[in-house]
């Protein structure tokens, strides 16, 4: 008897060929009256279509989704020689393009591409703070110390890169960011700051900022499944045990404030009146993160995560599925930033892509492009 996620592959690689044909080698971002957005090719989020083409393409080399995913990544040329307008988001952007084009393929541009993105960001790592600078004043002025906890999965980039060229400089600056995180962005309790403010000069530690949650100390769902993903990849790459124990003091946290529907609101400490704002991409991710965690976990502990993560992903399968409908995306009920009241209870992009890179693990595929 086939298992409900290998009903829910097969719908996923349906529909993914199929709206292929529309989206091409554009850059979805949202879902907006059924249809995926198109984003600049600068954007953040400009990785997670064709990281999503090459999930489905792993599993059944459709000639059309290899060459819509290498279309957008010779698109994104302009933004990495550009320079100037380059973040600490290359990782989201070049880990899911053209490293997963370089780790299937073996293609030496994908290779050459990837070198130079993590280049781009191991350049804006701050000595004196320990920490990698998020944005450029053109996005908040006055950024010059602020780190925030999305970048846990951009890191990944220098791990993959410091493998590559055997030059450990790369890992060193991941796991320095890493250990600034564990110190200054996780409370006791398992929840995390979304933005952490430091003095760019000193590297002291000034503040923390709302950024995307509720306030300074309240607990923004998708930056706890940023934490829990990317610790659990920097245990991966480095076998370091604090790691993975920050990820699963944080996942604690995450599962013990889910709803029954696994589709948790999109700040854990949202006053009652803010929330009608749900994130299924914070779970989408959480799940994913969960299960990479499970690989390096035994006995119970790794049957308790494992089951909540499963448990996770059906939620959203059954309840969160757009499978019947006139709707592109994946998965609906995503809120990209309630605090600006951007896109709430949307489809998008990067909680498809999570969903279906979750699946791929529950099917047994263990190899993944971060």
């Amino acid at each position: 008897m086939a298992k409900w996620y290998d009903e829910s592959w097969e719908q996923v690689v349906e529909k993914v060929e199929r709206i292929s044909d529309r989206i091409k080698d554009t850059f979805p971002h949202v879902s907006i009256d059924g249809k995926y957005d198109s984003q600049r090719s600068g954007w953040w989020t400009a990785g997670f279509w064709p990281g999503l083409l090459w999930l489905i393409y792993k599993d059944t080399k459709e000639d059309k989704l290899k060459e819509y995913a290498i279309s957008c990544e010779e698109k994104l040329d302009y933004d990495l020689n550009n320079f100037l307008d380059i973040h600490h988001d290359v990782g989201f952007m070049w880990i899911l393009s053209s490293v997963a084009h370089y780790k299937l393929l073996n293609d030496e541009d994908a290779k050459r591409r990837s070198l130079i993105a993590a280049s781009h960001l191991a350049g804006r790592f701050n000595i004196k703070g320990n920490f990698i600078r998020a944005w450029n004043n053109n996005v908040f002025n006055h950024s010059e110390g602020w780190a925030i906890i999305d970048c846990m999965m951009n890191i990944p980039l220098l791990y993959w890169a410091s493998e590559e060229t055997k030059d450990p400089r790369f890992k060193h600056i991941a796991m320095a960011h890493t250990d600034t995180v564990i110190k200054e962005f996780i409370r006791e309790d398992g929840s995390v700051h979304h933005i952490v403010c430091f003095d760019p000069n000193t590297g002291k530690r000034l503040n923390a900022s709302g950024g995307q949650g509720y306030s300074p100390e309240s607990a923004w769902a998708r930056g706890s499944a940023w934490a829990i993903y990317g610790l659990s990849i920097g245990y991966g790459y480095t076998k370091e045990k604090r790691y993975l124990e920050k990820a699963k003091q944080v996942t604690d946290f995450f599962l013990a404030n889910l709803p029954d529907d696994k589709a948790p609101c999109w700040d854990f400490r949202a006053p009652k009146e803010q929330r009608d704002g749900k994130d299924t991409s914070a779970t989408a991710c959480a799940a994913s993160g969960m299960l990479e965690m499970c690989k390096y976990l035994e006995g119970s502990q790794k049957e308790y995560y494992y089951k909540n993560a499963e448990g996770i992903l059906k939620s959203l399968y059954e309840n969160y599925g757009a499978w019947d409908e006139d709707e592109e995306a994946l998965i609906k009920m995503g809120t990209v930033n309630y605090t600006k009241q951007k896109y709430i209870n949307t489809p998008i992009i990067y909680g498809d892509y999570f969903f279906v890179e979750a699946l791929e693990k529950l099917r047994g595929e263990n190899k993944i492009f971060w």
